[in-house]
């Protein structure tokens, strides 16, 4: 996995950088702010982009907008100390396909940044259930016919709010390439743009979620 890291803080990028290496994590490039991000990530093509959101030039979720453009198939992953709704929102509208505080664990981030390369979208704990919201405002629309999910994708989803979905899959002895067909299958009937939103259904199917 080559990894591109983005943040203003010196001391941040470099002490990411020593932690992921320690763990296996390929470094390809250091960004300092939003506009030598998208230079970095068009030159390097990373797999995975760690994304900051305070910069100064480009904050991280321009450069997220910017970089989507050009590369649709990037996968940027917020980590930030915001756990302020507005930026969480706007980041996945912006295109990350995750977002992560900067308070978690080392073995956290590394497995979170495995989940993004295999195109599973990692949250930290609490944060898919509080795009909830912000889904139902987005996806308002006139009514239509209920729309019907199968067993396993619906049991597969349900799951998921209680925490990631290769975590929930692996309860339900399922692999991580089956919870990725009931998640595109899902994609698919909802009509949703991004995986984060499935992740907002899913607690809707669970009004008793925390």
């Amino acid at each position: 996995m080559n990894v591109l890291l983005v943040d203003d803080h010196r001391l941040l990028l470099e002490g990411l950088q020593n932690l992921l290496t320690a763990h296996g994590v390929s470094v390809v490039g250091l960004a300092h702010d939003g506009l030598e991000a998208v230079e970095r990530a068009r030159a390097l093509r990373p797999d995975v982009i760690l994304m900051d959101i305070r910069m100064p030039r480009c904050d991280g979720l321009e450069a997220t907008r910017r970089i989507r453009v050009e590369m649709p198939e990037a996968r940027i992953v917020i980590l930030t100390t915001s756990d302020e709704d507005e930026d969480l929102f706007e980041a996945i509208k912006s295109g990350a396909i995750g977002y992560l505080l900067k308070s978690m664990n080392a073995d956290d981030l590394v497995q979170c940044l495995q989940q993004a390369l295999e195109g599973v979208p990692p949250f930290s704990p609490g944060l898919a259930t509080r795009l909830l919201g912000e889904f139902a405002r987005l996806s308002h629309r006139p009514a239509t016919p209920p729309i019907t999910l199968t067993p396993a994708s619906a049991k597969c989803s349900c799951s998921w709010p209680k925490g990631c979905p290769i975590k929930a899959g692996a309860r339900l002895n399922l692999s991580p390439r089956t919870i990725k067909y009931h998640m595109a299958e899902i994609m698919a009937l909802l009509h949703l743009e991004h995986r984060a939103q499935v992740l907002a259904y899913a607690a809707r199917l669970r009004p008793d979620t925390p």
